[in-house]
């Protein structure tokens, strides 16, 4: 079964039925293959999935896999323990993530950009390369569309620069990037992974599948990675063809990065510089939503672990920071974070990490507001803020205790800021 004709007539269950899953199952559906598709959410819209033939069922489904599955596509927001998946790999059953269904199903050359944190940022930065030298590219894969979606979409000779998580690397056999890009590695997702090596582990299959042909981009000094590709290192003192309009130390690393992957990919330099200097970055990464009586309004909605707020305060550090913390923890220590507050800081809490994070900040003498939810949070840092500060949401914790996923917690973030007078 290692590509789309051999797939005709198989039965398939698809596991998750959120982005990727539902593109998975139409993608699957196109191929003839008979799909059930199954997520515990029973509030799931999937009119359209019926429409095409997939059999859905929502809700607890114990004995599914006692009907005989040829393969099992897996989500990347469902874990690796859940019944289905572990009774699938107790019978044989192949489990394949949905960015590897793609991965099969399309012959584009593919530039996988994965890593803790920038993994987005610089997915974009790089298509914008790609646009300025009048290059084919789609960007896929952990933001916009998922891979499969992109099956039958696009000429050949289209590069698909896909944004690749640890959840999404985890059932990975045949991806094989042509270019793939390793940001940095820092601890993340642990409440999901158990441990650091594990993470890692996830993280470095990436590079598993990649032959002498290819390229594997990693920090200056990295170990080494698996896999037979030439190695390109970068750092963020590298020399670029121009400097990037994005603010910070990290957001120079990650322009660094970009820059060796679309040299790898034959951009040239006037077209990495024309992307350099024009590129705006994305929503809710370090993005000024509005300035207001001298306070400027940051959303950093996608800092959901401690590493990633820890470079929006250094990237904002010149001014006193009003930052609002807080979400679902990932079983990682705050120490870090409340240790490069400045005492001129003041934290507002929210969520389920509230006091996780308050016992940090008070063990370093930062001083801090518990506020529960984000409309408080705002209402707080308002009235503390003076002219040239800054209120920066930075969560430094996922957002699922309160928000469907951190774009909602930012656009609300964003619609409050937009309201204040």
């Amino acid at each position: 079964m290692s590509g789309g004709v051999e797939l005709a007539g198989k039965r398939v269950l698809v596991v998750g039925l959120a982005r990727s899953g539902r593109a998975a199952a139409e993608a699957l559906v196109a191929l003839d293959a008979e799909v059930v598709g199954v997520d515990r959410d029973e509030a799931l819209d999937v009119g359209r999935l019926r429409e095409l033939g997939v059999e859905v069922r929502l809700g607890r489904e114990e004995e599914t896999l006692t009907q005989g599955f040829d393969l099992v596509v897996k989500s990347p927001g469902v874990p690796g323990e859940t019944s289905l998946v572990t009774g699938a790999r107790a019978l044989g059953v192949p489990v394949w993530s949905e960015i590897e269904l793609g991965a099969r199903l399309l012959g584009n050359p593919i530039l996988g950009v994965t890593g803790t944190n920038g993994k987005t940022t610089t997915s974009e930065l790089l298509g914008a390369m790609f646009r300025a030298a009048g290059r084919p590219v789609e960007v896929a894969g952990n933001i916009g569309r998922p891979l499969t979606a992109l099956a039958g979409a696009l000429d050949d000779s289209t590069w698909i620069v896909c944004e690749l998580s640890s959840f999404q690397l985890e059932d990975v056999e045949l991806l094989r990037p042509r270019i793939a890009v390793l940001l940095n590695l820092e601890p993340d997702h642990l409440d999901r992974h158990g441990t650091f090596e594990w993470y890692v582990d996830a993280k470095l299959r990436i590079f598993e599948a990649q032959t002498e042909d290819d390229i594997a981009i990693v920090p200056r000094g990295f170990g080494p990675v698996p896999g037979a590709a030439s190695r390109v290192e970068f750092s963020a003192d590298d020399p670029l063809p121009a400097e990037p309009a994005l603010p910070g130390e990290h957001n120079r690393e990650n322009a660094a990065a970009a820059t060796a992957a679309a040299r790898a990919a034959a951009i040239p330099d006037e077209a990495i510089a024309a992307a350099l200097v024009s590129f705006p970055g994305v929503p809710h990464r370090i993005e000024l939503i509005r300035e207001l009586h001298g306070v400027r309004y940051v959303n950093d909605s996608k800092a959901t672990n401690v590493a990633a707020a820890l470079r929006a305060v250094a990237a904002l550090r010149e001014s006193p920071l009003h930052l609002i913390l807080g979400g679902l923890g990932k079983n990682e220590s705050y120490a870090p974070l409340a240790d490069a507050l400045d005492s001129s800081d003041r934290a507002y809490l929210i969520g389920d990490a509230a006091a996780e994070i308050a016992a940090a900040l008070e063990e370093a003498g930062i001083s801090f507001i518990r506020c529960g939810g984000l409309t408080n949070a705002l209402a707080a840092a308002r009235a503390n803020a003076d002219s040239g500060d800054v209120v920066l949401l930075s969560p430094a914790c996922a957002s699922f205790d309160q928000f469907r996923d951190f774009e909602e917690r930012g656009e609300e973030f964003r619609r409050l800021v937009e309201q204040l007078s």
